[in-house]
């Protein structure tokens, strides 16, 4: 009798495991979908965009572009808000602060030239941020927690971003990767009208990117539903940024060489131009001069030779008319002769 109830006690209670209720199941297979869908898209925009994982070491042609991306901009907006997290929903700055505290990812210093070096020997300590940036945190075992309203996400207007544009031989594509981010965080510290801008930690886009396909964004305020990935948003270039330094001898910046305002913006024209032309000179096929009939060329002068000696020749007589018209009217007049009758 004790064997016959603990089978039937057995059998209820594996019952209950398996059996779940029909909402939870539902909302299992929606966040299975919601994931396989981001994850295709990922996959489609990579297939499309010719992303490769890694930069390939021997590449024939390399051009290294450093660009600042406004988020106060509407194209970039979707990389500032929310600016505090609403659920699951954050932006770029707090995913990526949140992964350095748990030290999911490392973070590299600054230099002062403006240059990345994403080597361990460049990495900087979580403590280090949160001091010299004034961040409030609780520490406990080594742990940082830093409560979400005193994240200064609300204070990352903007970005630096690093893009590599490569030939790649083997494969036979042009593609342009973002290789660091660098969130720059714009402070006012009352001495000037204008806030301060301080650059804080460059990221290595290899090591956050895996956590960016993840993240939703919403990409359209006309459709709600027209939603993406971070990771997607780089990879199909939406953001808009401008070039204000490229990878040179002298490591200097536009504005370090351009003196006004107009030499800067002509001077981000003509690098924008460099990387469409040298991209369209790839596929295009060369001009082939078709040979030139010299013949022809000799008549067309002879013709072009007498046209001009006729146009000559018809000023030449229209302008005696006009010199003999000149003189008849500068002639002086006849005097009038009056005849006057005597009285007889």
């Amino acid at each position: 009798m004790k064997r016959l109830l603990f089978i039937v006690f057995a059998v209820c209670l594996t019952m209950q495991m398996v059996a779940q209720p029909a909402r939870r199941r539902n909302q299992a297979k929606e966040t299975d979908k919601k994931e396989n869908s981001s994850v295709a898209l990922s996959e489609r925009a990579k297939i499309q965009y010719n992303v490769t994982t890694t930069i390939p070491e021997e590449v024939v042609w390399k051009r290294d572009i450093y660009r600042t991306v406004d988020l106060e901009k509407e194209q970039n907006a979707v990389l500032y808000y929310p600016v505090e997290p609403i659920g699951k929903q954050m932006n770029l700055f707090t995913l990526l602060f949140k992964l350095l505290l748990n030290n999911e990812i490392p973070a590299y210093e600054y230099r002062l030239d403006g240059t990345e070096q994403l080597t361990a020997d460049s990495k900087v300590k979580v403590q280090d941020v949160l001091d010299r940036f004034h961040v409030l945190y609780e520490e406990k075992d080594g742990k940082f927690t830093v409560e979400n309203s005193d994240i200064p996400s609300s204070e990352v207007l903007s970005y630096y971003i690093k893009e590599s544009s490569f030939y790649d031989q083997r494969t036979a594509t042009y593609q342009t990767r973002i290789t660091a981010l660098c969130p720059v965080l714009h402070r006012d510290d009352g001495f000037s009208e204008q806030a301060t801008k301080y650059p804080m930690f460059w990221v290595n886009y290899d090591e956050v990117s895996r956590y960016l396909e993840r993240m939703e964004v919403m990409t359209s305020s006309y459709n709600n539903v027209s939603n993406m990935s971070i990771n997607d948003f780089f990879i199909t270039h939406r953001y808009k940024g401008e070039i204000y330094k490229t990878t040179n001898l002298r490591n200097l910046t536009l504005a370090q060489y351009c003196k006004t305002d107009s030499a800067l913006t002509k001077e981000q024209e003509r690098i924008e131009q460099q990387l469409q032309s040298f991209e369209r000179n790839l596929w295009e096929a060369p001009k082939v001069e078709e040979p030139v009939d010299t013949t022809t060329i000799d008549k067309e002068k002879e013709k072009s030779k007498k046209s001009s000696r006729r146009a000559n020749r018809d000023k030449d007589k229209e302008e005696k008319v006009e010199k003999k018209k000149e003189r008849k009217s500068s002639s002086p007049s006849a005097p009038r002769i009056s005849v006057r009758r005597q009285r007889r």
